[in-house]
This record gives C-alpha cells, sequence and structure tokens, in this order.
C-alpha cells in the first residue's frame, strides 16, 4: 500500500477523524493526532476569531498535525418571499415547542470563498491540513495556501468533482459516499446526485485519476478501514464513529438518537439547514413540507437559521426531536469510548483484519 501521504503529513495510522461541524472539538481531535491519527476541526460555522480560538486550543494538547476544515458553498441568494412561506410552513412547529418563529432569516454561515479574514488566519496558522466542502476556493487562494506549505483535501461525490479539485491542485480526494453522516459535499446542490456509494466511488477515484484517495462514509471499526485501503485508499476518515467519545460537543440528545432504534435508518433531509444531509431520523426530518410538501427551503444556510431557532426552541422545552443529529449509515456499529482508547481498539481491528498500521 502506497502511504505517501501519511507520511507527508506525519501520520502513523491510516485514520482521519471527520471535521463534522456541531461535535468536533479541539479536544477531540487533539486526543485522535495524540494517538497517530489525524484530528479535525470545523471552522465552517464560526469566524475567524472563533478559528483562532479553536486552533490555539488545539496546539495547547498536541503537537502533532491537524485538519481545518472550511465550507466552500455558493454564498446564499436571499429571497424574502421564500423565506417568509418557509417560516409560515414551520410556524406549526414552533408552537408546539412553545415558541414563535424568527421575524427572520440570515445567511448564519460566510462560505470560505467569501472570507478573506478566514483565508488570512489558515495562512498565518499554517495547520498542516486545510480540507474543503461543498466546493473549491478560488485558484489564487488554492495556490497561497499550498505556498504555505498546507496539505490540501477536498471532499468530492463523484469524479467529475475529483478530477477538478486534482486540476485545481489539491492534494488528496476525500470520497464520500452516500452512506456518509452529514452534510453531503456536493459541488452543486442541484444538479443531480448519482449517489455512489463510498466502496464503488473509492475504488472508481482510486482507479480513474491519480490523486491520493481518503474514503468516507458508513466507515465505523477497523475491518471498514481494512476494506477502504484495500480498494485503493491511503486513508480512512470516520465522523460518526467519533460522535459518542466524551470528547465530542454532540448533545445529550444526539447520543440517545445514536444508541437508538433510529441509527439503523437514518435519512438524508434539506429541511433542517437547506443542503442534503444524513441525519438521524426524527421530528424535523419527518416533517410532511420541502419538494414533496408544501414549501421549499430557501438556500443554505439561510435555511438553517431557522433550523437552529426551531431546535433550540425545542431544547428548552426538554425535546430534542428537531435537533441536527447527523450520522452515517455505519450508526449502529457506535461506540462510546474516549478517542484514545477508540484509537486504538480501530488500530488492533485494522491489523486483525488484515491491514496495516
Amino acid at each position: 500500500m502506497n502511504r505517501s501521504l501519511l507520511r507527508r503529513i506525519g501520520l502513523r495510522l491510516p485514520i482521519i477523524q471527520a471535521p463534522m461541524a456541531g461535535t468536533s472539538t479541539p479536544e477531540l481531535a487533539a486526543a485522535v493526532t495524540n494517538a497517530g491519527g489525524l484530528g479535525s476541526i470545523a471552522v465552517g460555522a464560526v469566524k475567524a476569531a472563533a478559528a483562532r480560538e479553536m486552533i490555539t486550543a488545539l496546539r495547547k494538547t498536541t503537537s502533532g498535525p491537524f485538519n481545518v476544515n472550511v465550507f466552500c458553498h455558493r454564498p446564499a441568494r436571499h429571497d424574502p418571499v421564500r423565506a417568509a412561506a418557509w417560516l409560515q410552513a414551520l410556524s406549526p412547529e414552533f408552537e408546539r415547542c412553545g415558541a414563535r418563529p424568527p421575524a427572520e432569516l440570515s445567511e448564519i454561515y460566510t462560505s470560505f470563498v467569501a472570507d478573506p479574514e478566514m483565508l488570512n488566519l489558515l495562512l498565518e496558522a499554517r495547520p498542516a491540513v486545510v480540507s474543503f466542502h461543498f466546493g473549491l476556493p478560488s485558484q489564487a487562494a488554492i495556490d497561497r495556501l499550498k505556498a504555505a506549505g498546507i496539505v490540501l483535501f477536498s471532499t468530492a461525490t463523484c469524479l467529475e468533482e475529483a478530477v477538478a479539485a486534482a486540476d485545481a491542485g489539491v492534494d488528496a480526494i476525500v470520497a464520500q459516499g452516500w452512506e456518509a453522516g452529514g452534510h453531503r459535499g456536493v459541488f452543486d446542490p442541484q444538479a443531480e446526485d448519482a449517489q455512489l456509494g463510498t466502496a464503488a466511488l473509492t475504488r472508481v477515484l482510486a482507479a480513474r485519476q491519480p490523486t491520493p484517495v481518503i474514503a468516507a462514509g458508513g466507515l465505523m471499526d477497523g475491518a471498514g478501514v481494512a476494506a477502504a485501503l484495500a480498494l485503493g485508499a491511503q486513508a480512512a476518515q470516520l465522523g460518526t464513529a467519533f460522535i459518542a467519545c466524551p470528547e465530542s460537543s454532540a448533545d445529550a440528545f444526539h447520543r440517545e438518537a445514536l444508541f437508538g432504534a433510529g441509527a439503523s435508518a437514518t435519512e438524508m433531509t434539506s429541511l433542517i439547514s437547506g443542503r442534503p444531509a444524513r441525519c438521524l431520523p426524527n421530528r424535523f426530518t419527518g416533517l410532511k413540507i420541502g419538494p414533496a410538501g408544501r414549501a421549499r427551503p430557501p438556500d443554505y444556510p439561510i435555511a438553517y437559521d431557522a433550523g437552529k431557532a426551531l431546535a433550540a426552541a425545542a431544547r428548552a422545552q426538554g425535546d430534542g426531536g428537531y435537533g441536527a443529529q447527523w450520522a452515517g449509515q455505519g450508526a449502529p456499529l457506535a461506540r462510546a469510548l474516549p478517542a484514545a482508547d477508540l484509537m486504538a481498539t480501530l488500530a488492533d481491528e485494522l491489523i486483525e483484519a488484515g491491514g496495516s498500521c
């Protein structure tokens, strides 16, 4: 197995902790890195100042490499009529929670493609890896990050996206299969999605283009990592596997749902945020609104402003049924272990499955 990517980054294990916004923390990332893998933090949902604090916290607890993930979505187009219709459609749910919907919605996240402060921070902080989700930033931004010695990853859900990322100079492709939890990394959410599974996508990308591949989606144990490596990936990225770790910031509702009956029936939904994302089934995912109902969510992340307000109103009433409880199809294999113990277990399982660390 060619492990050139791992050697370049300085990893002992071919295991990457996925940067899942809402559950990834500096403590979790540091524990994974200290155990020989690549820990990750997601800064797409915060401003540059908060991202700086996260990076500083990470460096206080690890001297090893880590990944900083940014969102490269197309900035939202605000449509007041559509936003008002969406809030009206959600009004019964707010009433159920004893609350009123917000008067208006806003674009709560700034895309990296329009955030020069975040770019400047990354150029100053120089993490070992920066990863892109939802697309690519400008070629100028990519060139500046590479010139700073930063290794670049990009999510791809099909061969065309992988080729575009490789042509732009990205160092590794994260092959995100349909099984993956959290937001689908498609470059264009309006385009048809081939919904390729992790195994097929990993093999296609490894065979059809030369850029190193990292398999992601549905991988929860060492046997899954070994299978990904056998398909040609240089590493495997696991997200849902780390949600139940005590270092994760997942709330009690998310943790309870992860070990509930719904773990075997995750759903892809755009209702919560405005972009497709795989979630544990809950009251929000079961709403009969959206494209198949009577309203269409606004662009991401404007729709997420409503989703977060509804989830907060529900939590205030002790109801976790409207949360963004992201999880992949491998959720039934989740284990509540400290991150260091989980990494040790994954390494043992990988060797037992015939892989190598």
